[in-house]
């Protein structure tokens, strides 16, 4: 699950590691960005994508469990300019959840150019990172959710809040699909999670990281630093048998803990349920916000961290930043990112 910080495996492998999905409208197309490799990790980190990897955006149709779906990456070794050569393959129905499944190759180009293909545009390379959080506040968050107690702010203040990825960078991955695309038309119900897959000795493939929602992994496992928690390597399908109680319980905690809630285990599970399976949900040709009220897809303008933390203490919580902030790191046209 999506994850930014300094870790001993993202240190070593920055490559694999999911930092953003966002999923938004375009021009007469849907968008999907997959982010990696975040340089705020200040390790002597591996540029481009691994090319020994599979970077996947999965999608699902009308709230069904499985993938119907998937537009796989894949990518060559640098080349002496530091360019790779990339392949998209577009797997649908059974297709898209087996890992042994070749896929039908749609588009090929190198990164830091545009390629097309059928119904899609491609771009990938480095960008300026448009993701935007405090992490003194977040460490506020953690405390609070780790402890089941109540939130302490004293040592931060919102009007003093600052970026904390400002001038950092990540790998992109950006994929439009028209809707002209069968299975993309306007109006359909979809959900989105991506992965990250990497070859193994024996010939399979074995899955890495995943992201749905974003700040998953830094408020319920901030300290699990190798990446160990199960919920990084299930199905999404599994998510609410297999790992809800866990969310509900935190959930449950922090806000028993706040005075939040007059049934905090019921309001734990609200969550949970909202959070699994970890989708994110959005209606094919409408404007995306991952917001309060609402969570249709998610743009690279919507404060996100400010919407989990709300929702995961029950009370209006302020991240004292706004999307300004980053105003630079966003283009209104193809590819949207700004390369680094």
């Amino acid at each position: 699950m999506s994850h930014h910080l300094d870790t001993p495996l993202a240190a070593q492998g920055g490559q694999l590691y999911i930092d953003d999905l966002y999923v938004f409208n375009g021009d007469r197309a849907t968008v999907f960005v997959m982010d990696v490799n975040s340089s705020v990790t200040k390790a002597d980190i591996k540029r481009g994508f691994h090319a020994e990897a599979r970077y996947e955006i999965k999608i699902h149709f009308n709230g069904a469990d499985m993938e119907g779906l998937t537009y796989r990456f894949a990518f060559g070794e640098p080349d002496a300019d530091g360019k790779q050569a990339l392949q998209l393959y577009e797997l649908p129905g059974a297709d898209a959840r087996d890992d042994a499944a070749m896929g039908t190759p749609i588009a090929e180009g190198r990164t830091g150019e545009v390629s097309t293909g059928g119904n899609v545009r491609v771009w990938a390379g480095r960008i300026t990172d448009p993701f935007f959080i405090d992490l003194d506040e977040l460490a506020t968050i953690n405390g609070a959710v780790k402890n089941g107690s109540p939130v302490d702010r004293s040592a931060w203040r919102a009007d003093q809040a600052k970026n904390s990825f400002a001038g950092t960078t990540v790998e992109s991955i950006v994929l439009e699909v028209s809707h002209d695309e069968p299975l993309l038309r306007d109006g359909t119900e979809i959900g989105v999670w991506c992965r990250t897959m990497l070859a193994t000795d024996a010939g399979g493939w074995r899955q890495i990281n995943r992201a749905g929602h974003p700040m998953m992994w830094p408020i319920f496992w901030p300290h699990d630093t190798d990446f160990s928690d199960p919920a990084n390597f299930r199905h999404p399908s599994k998510d609410l048998t297999e790992g809800g109680e866990e969310i509900a319980t935190a959930v449950a905690g922090v806000v028993a803990a706040n005075g939040t809630a007059p049934d905090p285990q019921a309001y734990g599970w609200s969550v949970a349920r909202q959070l699994y399976p970890d989708l994110l949900s959005y209606r094919v040709g409408t404007a995306a916000n991952y917001g309060f009220a609402i969570r249709n897809g998610r743009t690279m303008a919507d404060n996100a961290p400010e919407v989990m933390f709300s929702l995961i203490l029950n009370m209006g919580t302020t991240s004292g930043l706004t999307s300004d902030v980053t105003k630079a790191a966003r283009a209104a046209s193809f590819p949207y990112v700004v390369p680094a």
